[in-house]
């Protein structure tokens, strides 16, 4: 694992719609490996590998994550917020929040008392972030209308391999992309390789429609998280026995291309490693549901790591799994034939 990588993109804050500092960190960590390194107007950054080939590969993750921002400031200094994609609102009272501003990072706690828990239609109009502010002048020397928040939590190892942060839907496909370019690069992969961190996932999925509109992918890799059945409230019947430590998922979907999920399967038995299969009656919910859709229409793959609390500002993963997506996409880049 580049575990320095993977923490500067976990520390990032990056709402959906605020996705600069992560890409400054792909930029930053990719400028030696890429032969190209494109950002368009809405912030999606695309990663090049073998510009000049006619087979272009694209690689889709996500950059942006969900949160709040600011939305009004109220005269005793209290911030009121709106959210940025699909939080839980009961896990946010009572928490320590992070505020990405203009001058730095400032500190909030979410006021929380025992009668607000109650409510059952509890969500972010009943939200108050405290950040020690006198009044609405005193709170407007710390902050603006439109920062960003995330809950602050930290980034833990866990036993057996398994690592916790908030993010890692989908800053772990960010990460898994850009080691798969590498990898495949090293493995002597002759193919145009798109490696595409894209905006607005959470919230618009505008990033990656534009991103495959502007590449025209042969083919796309979407990677991206999903649920496993192996924590509580969760139903296999629903998806699938999907396990953490597993190894990546494969997914039956009507807009998965079949020959491109057995292309995976046969790459992964020839290099050793272990995949899963998940189930999906429609669409992705992903990334690769706009890419499928733009220019005349691409062919579709995804690849899924598997993460228990999704969406919660503590997720869980293994670094198995992690290592077993990059290995995976990199011997399937690096054997392409068309």
């Amino acid at each position: 694992m580049n575990e320095t990588f993977l923490t500067n993109l976990l520390s990032s804050i990056s709402v959906s719609g605020y996705e600069e500092p992560v890409q400054e960190v792909v930029e930053a960590e990719m400028k030696n490996y890429a032969d190209e390194i494109r950002r368009d107007e809405m912030q999606n950054l695309t990663c090049v590998l073998n510009p000049d080939s006619d087979v272009r590969i694209m690689l889709s993750a996500h950059a942006d994550e969900i949160g709040l921002m600011i939305s009004n400031i109220r005269e005793d200094g209290r911030l009121q917020v709106i959210d940025r994609g699909g939080i839980v609102p009961a896990t946010y009272p009572g928490h320590q929040v992070r505020i990405k501003t203009k001058n730095g990072e400032v500190y909030g706690v979410v006021e929380a008392y025992r009668s607000l828990f109650k409510d059952e239609n509890l969500g972010t109009k009943q939200f108050l972030i405290d950040i020690g502010a006198k009044d609405k002048a005193d709170a407007l020397n710390y902050v603006s209308l439109g920062d960003p928040i995330v809950p602050d939590t930290p980034i833990r190892k866990l036993a057996n391999g398994k690592f916790t942060a908030r993010a890692l839907d989908d800053r772990l496909g960010v990460y898994i992309i850009m080691e798969a370019l590498k990898r495949s690069k090293e493995l002597g992969c002759k193919v145009g390789i798109y490696a595409a961190s894209t905006t607005g996932e959470e919230t618009t999925k505008t990033g990656a429609y534009w991103t495959s509109a502007r590449i025209q992918p042969t083919m796309a890799i979407v990677v991206d998280v999903t649920y496993t059945s192996d924590c509580s409230g969760m139903d296999p019947a629903e998806m699938g026995t999907v396990c953490l430590g597993e190894g990546p998922v494969l997914c039956n979907s009507p807009i998965v291309v079949k020959a491109l999920n057995e292309k995976m399967e046969e790459c992964a038995k020839k290099a050793g490693i272990s995949v899963q299969r998940e189930a999906a009656s429609r669409l992705s919910y992903t990334d690769g549901d706009q890419i499928h859709f733009s220019n005349q229409g691409v062919p579709m793959v995804l690849v899924s790591i598997p993460l228990r609390y999704m969406h919660m500002p503590a997720e869980v993963a293994d670094e198995k799994d992690v290592e077993g997506c990059i290995e995976l996409i990199a011997q399937f880049l690096a054997g392409y034939q068309g």
